[in-house]
């Protein structure tokens, strides 16, 4: 026991110069392993393709009547004749024949009001009237009766006159003819007269009977020219009363306009004033109708400056309206140093000048197409022409809407990666 133990503890023992070996080794080698693979790195950089950073324009629809552009200014659509149609009478509306969108014709019944009232008013005097009729016959025939006393009363003061002239007529019965010929002509006077005070009677009730009619009347609203109905104020049984504000009561009953009287009523800043004329050609865009371009000219310009906004209205009007323009659309006006042909009015491809690239005499854009995450740029021969504003004509295969590279630099090649920029 006591022999073997020296011996197992000699083979316990460390041996500590083989490891120091290996890790001197370890760390000889790890250097070169560090760079061999920073050199694959660098490599790697050297030999993959660069993507460069490009900024981004692209390709427009325009016109060629742009090259004739002057000023701009916005507006919207106003019809001339407006009318916020209402009753000069009041009462309580029964009928209402029209709704938004109505056509009408002038004196055509819109609405009507409760006219009972003026029915009654209306009885009272046409029985004044027919009453006045009467007293006017009667007048008539009494002067009729008149005239007959007269005629007899002459006869019979002439045959006196005869016969005291023979000296068959004594003085007094003379004289009894010609007080009864005084008092027929007399008689005969005040018959005229009372024909007279009947007619004007008549006449008088007459004029009652037409006030009363005016006032019915005024309980039918009618159209007071041609045009379509814009707003439905009020409905049946709402009560109408004009030039009041009272609660629950209404004014218009119907706001209409005649659409063959639409314009544009536009801002012109102060400022540009000088380049807006009367009869200046224009073209006008809507909004609502993007895809159609409306010619036209300058119709009158308000001889007054809005202090707040410092600009003066200018009145356009169509060269030829469609029925799709409604009041109160938006719309652009551009206003031009010529009248644009039918055919400068068809859209053209344009794009910005800084996307055109000069190579070998010949012009190109360079379009950007997506393939898959990768922005692939294909060189595309074009032809510029017409200069349009700020933009440039071209022809060649382009759609509107399609990415082009704005400023493209020479070592930009066709098929090559970019990435574009952020801003």
């Amino acid at each position: 026991m006591d022999d073997a133990t020296p011996a197992s503890l000699g083979q316990l023992k460390i041996d500590r110069q083989a490891p120091t070996s290996k890790i001197k080794r370890r760390r000889k080698t790890r250097p070169l392993v560090l760079g061999g693979a920073l050199a694959l790195g660098l490599a790697a950089l050297v030999l993959m393709p660069s993507k460069p950073e490009v900024q981004t324009s692209t390709v427009l629809q325009s016109y060629p009547s742009q090259q004739y552009l002057q000023l701009t200014a916005s507006g919207y659509v106003v019809a001339q004749r407006r009318a916020a149609v209402a009753s000069k009478g009041s009462g309580r509306l029964v009928e209402l024949h029209v709704r938004e969108g109505s056509l009408l014709k002038k004196g055509d019944l819109i609405a009507r009001l409760d006219a009972s009232d003026v029915q009654a008013a209306i009885g009272t005097a046409m029985a004044g009237v027919r009453q006045a009729e009467a007293g006017v016959r009667q007048a008539q025939a009494q002067a009729r009766l008149a005239d007959v006393e007269l005629g007899n009363a002459e006869a019979e003061a002439q045959r006196s006159k005869s016969l005291q002239a023979q000296g068959f007529v004594s003085a007094q019965a003379f004289d009894a003819n010609q007080r009864r010929l005084d008092a027929a002509r007399a008689a005969q006077v005040a018959a005229m007269a009372s024909v007279a005070q009947a007619q004007a009677s008549l006449g008088q009730a007459q004029a009652l009977l037409n006030v009363q009619n005016v006032n019915r009347e005024q309980t039918e609203i009618r159209a007071p020219f041609d045009g379509v109905v814009l707003n439905k104020n009020a409905n049946v049984g709402d009560m109408i009363t004009p030039f009041s504000n009272a609660s629950g009561s209404q004014g218009a009953v119907v706001t209409m306009a005649d659409l063959s009287t639409l314009e544009v009523e536009a801002d012109v800043s102060e400022g540009s004033l000088a380049k807006a004329t009367k009869g200046q050609p224009v073209e006008i865009t809507l909004d609502a109708l993007p895809e159609r371009r409306f010619t036209g000219q300058v119709a009158g310009i308000v001889p007054t400056v809005d202090r707040a906004k410092a600009t003066v209205m200018t009145k356009i009007r169509f060269d030829q309206l469609d029925p799709r323009i409604l009041p109160e659309m938006s719309a652009k006006v551009g206003f031009l140093s010529k009248a644009p042909t039918p055919a400068e009015q068809q859209p053209v491809l344009a794009v910005n000048p800084k996307t055109l690239l000069e190579k070998d005499g010949k012009q190109w854009l360079l379009r950007i197409k997506r393939d898959g995450d990768k922005e692939l740029l294909e060189a595309v021969e074009v032809k510029a022409g017409r200069k349009l504003g700020d933009v440039v004509e071209v022809t060649g295969p382009l759609k509107s809407g399609e990415r082009i590279v704005l400023a493209p630099s020479a070592k930009l090649k066709d098929g090559g990666q970019v990435t574009l920029a952020t801003k």
